[in-house]
């Protein structure tokens, strides 16, 4: 759950911790030792207008344990909004260094969603890193699914006993479905890491650095899948300004959290 305790800042209707890619790591580290589950988001430019336009997003991303800033834009807003936060803490970014950490410290990890195939893929990449897999899972989840459509996925998710679940179905369908079987999940940490598999496995390539700090990853991407991302990046996301302006009206002690 969200905690006034937290450090951070919000952009329209999302809370987002002002943190370090470090202090994410130490922090997840905490929730795998308390054993009693959470939630790991990384809300970038498109999340935070999908939000604004959705009561059931944003009541989703309000249970978040741990909250953090994917893409410099959002990093330049905080700025703006009086409260900076420390650093851009990508889910490509904290995947990687947080496999790293699991690795050596034995977290058994779950891996579910990305392409046909991805999963399997980066299953059999990081097992050969040391990082104890104890299962993958690409099938199919639904935005929106029947009653006890989710179950046969969540009791194979369950039986694995992983300490952290990374889940790579996209924003909205990841956090959603997270948020739907959270309890179910007992202690495991779900995160929601987008497309994080698709660039471990190299299926997709990363932007080069240059671009990924001058808030030119979007257009890196929109070149290499234009019919996929174009609708995303030319009309979704351009209605963050409008969401930045709102928020700027808000009183500074309401958007910022000590």
């Amino acid at each position: 759950m969200t905690s006034p305790s937290r450090a951070g800042i919000r952009i329209g209707h999302v809370w987002i911790d002002a943190i370090t890619l470090a202090g994410t790591l130490d922090r997840i580290d905490q929730l795998v030792e308390a054993g009693q589950g959470g939630s790991v988001f990384t809300p970038n430019v498109d999340h935070i207008v999908n939000v604004e336009r959705s009561a059931e997003l944003r009541a989703v991303y309000a249970t978040a344990s741990l909250s953090v800033v994917d893409g410099q834009p959002v990093v330049w807003a905080s700025r703006l909004l009086g409260a900076p936060l420390p650093e851009k803490v990508s889910g490509s970014d904290l995947v990687p260094a947080l496999l790293e950490r699991a690795a050596q410290k034995r977290y058994r990890v779950y891996l579910l969603g990305g392409a046909p195939g991805v999963a399997e893929e980066a299953g059999t990449l990081l097992r050969s890193r040391g990082v104890e897999v104890v299962g993958v899972d690409g099938s199919r989840v639904a935005l929106s699914p029947k009653p006890g459509e989710d179950d046969p996925i969540v009791d194979r998710i369950a039986a694995a006993r992983p300490d952290l679940v990374l889940v790579a179905l996209g924003n909205p369908k990841q956090e959603l479905f997270i948020h739907r079987c959270q309890e179910r999940l007992g202690a495991a940490v779900c995160l929601a890491v987008g497309g994080a598999l698709d660039f471990i496995t190299g299926r997709v390539p990363r932007a080069p650095r240059w671009m990924q700090f001058s808030g030119l990853e979007w257009l890196y991407r929109l070149a290499k899948e234009p019919r996929r991302l174009a609708r995303r990046y030319l009309v979704n996301d351009p209605g963050f300004v409008l969401v930045l302006a709102r928020t700027l009206l808000v009183p500074r002690e309401q958007r910022k959290r000590l």
